[in-house]
């Protein structure tokens, strides 16, 4: 199996091909969330303090109020007038206990997953990908994110003579808190995140928030301030089609943050590695390339792709005549010989 540690290296050796081409800049920043369904039903779920599944609960209920053999129609009647079903303190599913019940887009309740990305404004390029439980707000996922999008854009520019950093961050509504202002103006990242509409605000109880959110609505409500939340949600949206969407991965096969972060990297890869393309080729997808005019610099590329697969090819294809050339032969080998 192969390690986290390696599909992050896949993925930073694809970030330092884009900035080795002049394309990742890393110094805008944007961040955003979506729901991935996990790969794990709701009726399996258990109780944590018990271990009783949902329609034992049920069973029991019905029990403890009387009725001795309830009906399906009965049990369903009880658990409707129930004031909260299920709640991620009291239940969980066994097979995939990272999976988390949350309400998804389409209103369905379901076990899902959060995954967040940063994306750069200046390229359009992934700039880094977690994953958190579904339950896990967008304010305290906000630092997890945004310490990895610092940490990939440090790791993407150590060849280059002049060394980035994460100077702005663009988010929208959901992460606005006082806290998420005081944090990032503590380390010198200018936020430019929608601010929801909470009335007049009173500063008696967190005058040292009130600085940082009010520097925050300035930059907001300036012309580039809004010209970056456009792009933002331009940019970001496109990260979330590309990879879930037309790549496949709104409803994930895999099991466990760990295997589902190393899926989530390849094709975060894969996405910054096809805007290499659009650069280098015109064309972001393979088939795009059929009846496209190339020139030198394409040609060249494409021509050391090929051989490069057809030296791979052909080392996996001799490996095992090598490996045969080179083990000792026995004495009945000898002999028939």
């Amino acid at each position: 199996m192969i390690a986290l540690e390696t599909h992050r290296a896949v993925f930073t050796w694809a970030q330092q091909r884009l900035e080795a081409a002049g394309l990742l800049k890393g110094r805008t920043v944007a961040i955003d969330a979506t729901t991935l369904e996990a790969n794990a039903a709701m009726r399996s779920i258990v109780r944590r303090d018990t271990g009783e599944t949902y329609q034992e609960f049920l069973t029991r209920l019905a029990a403890e109020s009387g009725i001795r053999t309830p009906t399906r129609e009965a049990l369903a009647r009880l658990d409707r007038r129930r004031k909260k079903r299920t709640s991620n303190k009291d239940w969980k599913n066994p097979f995939d206990p990272d999976a988390k019940i949350t309400k998804m887009k389409d209103g369905r309740t379901h076990l899902a997953h959060k995954a967040e990305h940063a994306i750069d404004l200046d390229s359009g390029a992934m700039v880094a990908v977690t994953l958190q439980g579904a339950d896990v707000g967008d304010t305290t996922s906000l630092g997890e994110t945004a310490i990895a999008a610092a940490e990939q854009v440090e790791a993407a520019h150590t060849a280059s003579p002049t060394p980035a950093a994460l100077t702005e961050l663009i988010a929208d509504k959901g992460y606005h808190s006082n806290q998420t202002m005081i944090d990032l103006h503590a380390v010198g990242v200018r936020s430019y995140i929608a601010e929801p509409e909470r009335g007049r605000r009173h500063w008696t109880t967190a005058p040292e928030a009130q600085r940082a959110v009010y520097g925050n609505r300035r930059r907001v409500s300036g012309v580039r301030g809004k010209r970056l939340l456009r792009r933002r949600g331009e940019y970001v949206e496109r990260s979330f089609a590309h990879v879930y969407d037309t790549g496949g991965m709104r409803r994930t096969h895999l099991r466990g943050h760990r295997n589902i972060l190393k899926r989530l990297l390849i094709h975060a890869s894969a996405f910054n590695l096809g805007i290499l393309m659009r650069q280098v080729f015109g064309r972001g997808t393979p088939r795009g390339l059929q009846g496209h005019q190339w020139d030198a610099r394409s040609r060249e590329i494409a021509l050391a792709m090929l051989y490069e697969r057809l030296w791979v090819t052909t080392d996996a294809l001799l490996a095992p005549l090598q490996l045969l050339r080179r083990a000792p032969r026995s004495h009945s080998a000898w002999a028939i010989a």
